[in-house]
């Protein structure tokens, strides 16, 4: 009984720090909480003794669901900064629906591997990115026509259900390739994270089936342990995240974590291929 106390506490103990370390990075570096998450809950879960394929689809969508209320804090704020395209929103809304929808349902098919390397391969992307395109002009001088757009809220929707992320991730470096002002594309980003998460978490949780050796008070596929621990944390800490940035060279930390994301990118991929 003891033994079994004492796991539990230290899993509720590092879903917490998950949680508080997700909120200053989303405060001091703009990250969206999904690229934090999902790869520290897939780590801790096998610690734990669960499956690296069980570990994956829960990790995935519990930071879906942690997502869905730390975006609406978000939200309010870049809304009320003017930062949020409405008129984008009504343009890409039914085809981020879809490739959430499309996605979300293929988490509770697919086998979790599929998921790591997909996870993987955005990760290090996205690390990429931050490195070498931080800061620089867009490629293009605007937005594609309506089917180029489409294309990029269906992708947008898609890849990041699947791996558990925001729009942010994916949403902010396409708008910006395309000229579109930042400010705008993170205030926007934020909504679109929400359009994402309330679907997806929504579908992982009544159509996924359990597995079997899924960490303790697992309901569909979503820890509810994890999304309790991280959710009132990570809104807690962002504001702290946020004041360090002031003080801090910002700039270099997001090198230093995009460094960090590239390891673990490379790591999940590497464990999936070993």
């Amino acid at each position: 009984m003891t033994e079994l106390f004492s796991d539990h506490l230290l899993t509720i103990l590092a879903l917490a720090i998950t949680g508080v370390v997700a909120g200053i990075l989303a405060g001091l570096l703009g990250v969206g909480g999904g690229i934090v998450i999902v790869p520290v809950l897939y780590f801790l879960f096998q610690g734990f003794g669960v499956s690296p394929e069980s570990a994956m689809v829960i990790a995935t969508a519990t930071s879906l669901a942690t997502i869905v209320p730390t975006s609406l804090s978000s939200i309010r704020t870049h809304h009320r900064l003017g930062n949020v395209d409405v008129g984008l929103l009504k343009r890409w809304g039914l085809f981020i629906l879809a490739g959430v929808l499309v996605a979300s349902w293929l988490v509770t098919r697919i086998d979790g591997h599929w998921l790591t390397v997909l996870f993987g391969v955005i990760a290090t992307l996205a690390a990429l990115n931050m490195l070498f395109r931080a800061g620089k002009p867009g490629l293009f001088p605007h937005l594609p026509g309506p089917a180029g757009q489409a294309t990029m809220a269906t992708s947008v929707g898609f890849f990041s259900a699947m791996v558990g992320i925001g729009g942010g991730t994916l949403s902010v470096p396409l708008l910006t390739l395309c000229n579109y002002p930042a400010h705008k594309a993170v205030g926007t980003a934020a909504a679109i994270g929400l359009m994402i998460a309330l679907p997806g978490a929504l579908v992982m949780l009544t159509v996924g089936t359990t597995p079997a050796d899924a960490p303790i008070s697992t309901l569909g596929l979503i820890n509810l342990a994890g999304f309790i621990c991280i959710v009132p944390l990570t809104v807690l800490f962002a504001p702290v995240g946020a004041r360090l940035a002031a003080t801090l060279d910002a700039a270099r930390l997001k090198k230093v974590f995009a460094v960090v994301l590239l390891i673990t990118g490379v790591r999940m991929l590497g464990q999936v291929m070993m």
